[in-house]
């Protein structure tokens, strides 16, 4: 078995592995094993078991299980699973999660890439392997890991929050990761605007007005009645509070989805797209 850095790098996560590793160690503890008996159990190495329990490693889900069934744990420790998957993704794409889950509504313009939201796990893959300097292979993993997980959220069910996406047409025809993922994105994209809860909208490149060049955007409407903002460039993503702020995103967006097509001319557009493809 490998070994796997932790890379915690907030409180918040540090504060969730400090519990689970303290859980760990008291469980090992009280059925009298030491962590190499413990990791010979579970088929793990001392080692290992150590950095695991100083915090220095986060615990897959598989030391989990084995975990739980060979300290006779009944569920408690594997149960311990979601957390951890949590804290293992970057923080503001947990922020970002948290905040999708609160919303009623969400609103985006995308004008370089597909929205992550709606983005196929190649897609994705191609997203990220473009990022100079480029991500490890482990970071990568992560990344992706972490997208698949926020993506839960968009389905066919009205039980899910409404979604608006706007996508200017360049998003559509830049070949990213090359013609059979971009095919396969498309297709994704067309079985999207069929879902109850999703509006799917293309602003054309022909279209003379377009007040979206100031690049990409959000907008989620919280269950409390407030609305807040959520931009992100290069390595910066910052959610906007500021009610002024917030408002002036509003009207933007506003206006962008007036300039795009309607979700059934859109999805003529993507349509022909695919074709061309």
């Amino acid at each position: 078995m490998g070994e796997w850095e932790a890379g915690l790098d907030d409180e918040e996560a540090g504060a969730v592995m400090r519990t689970v590793t303290r859980q760990l160690k008291l469980w090992r503890e009280a059925a009298g094993l030491t962590q190499a008996e413990f990791g010979a159990a579970i088929g793990y190495g001392e080692e290992l078991v150590s950095c695991v329990e100083r915090g220095r490693r986060i615990p897959r889900p598989e030391y989990l299980d084995a975990a739980d069934e060979a300290l006779g744990a009944g569920g408690k420790i594997a149960a311990m699973k979601r957390d951890v998957a949590e804290v293992r993704y970057p923080k503001k794409v947990r922020d970002l999660k948290n905040l999708e889950a609160e919303a009623v509504e969400l609103c985006a313009y995308n004008n370089s890439v597909v929205h992550g939201l709606l983005q196929t796990s190649s897609y994705a893959r191609a997203v990220f392997s473009a990022r100079r300097p480029t991500f490890t292979a482990e970071e990568l993993e992560q990344r992706l890991s972490a997208r698949v997980a926020r993506q839960e959220i968009v389905s066919d069910t009205m039980s899910r929050p409404l979604f608006n996406f706007v996508q200017c047409e360049s998003t559509l025809r830049r070949p990213i990761g090359g013609r059979m993922v971009m095919r396969e994105q498309l297709e994704r994209l067309l079985e999207v605007t069929n879902f109850p809860n999703v509006d799917l909208q293309v602003l054309p490149l022909s279209h003379e007005e377009n007040s979206g060049l100031a690049g990409s955007f959000r907008l989620l409407r919280l269950k409390d009645g407030t609305t807040v903002g959520h931009v992100e460039v290069q390595h910066i993503s910052r959610v906007i509070t500021d009610p002024k702020e917030v408002q002036l995103l509003d009207i933007r967006y506003g206006t962008i989805r007036a300039q795009a097509l309607s979700p059934r001319e859109s999805m003529a557009l993507i349509e022909k797209v695919l074709g061309e493809t």
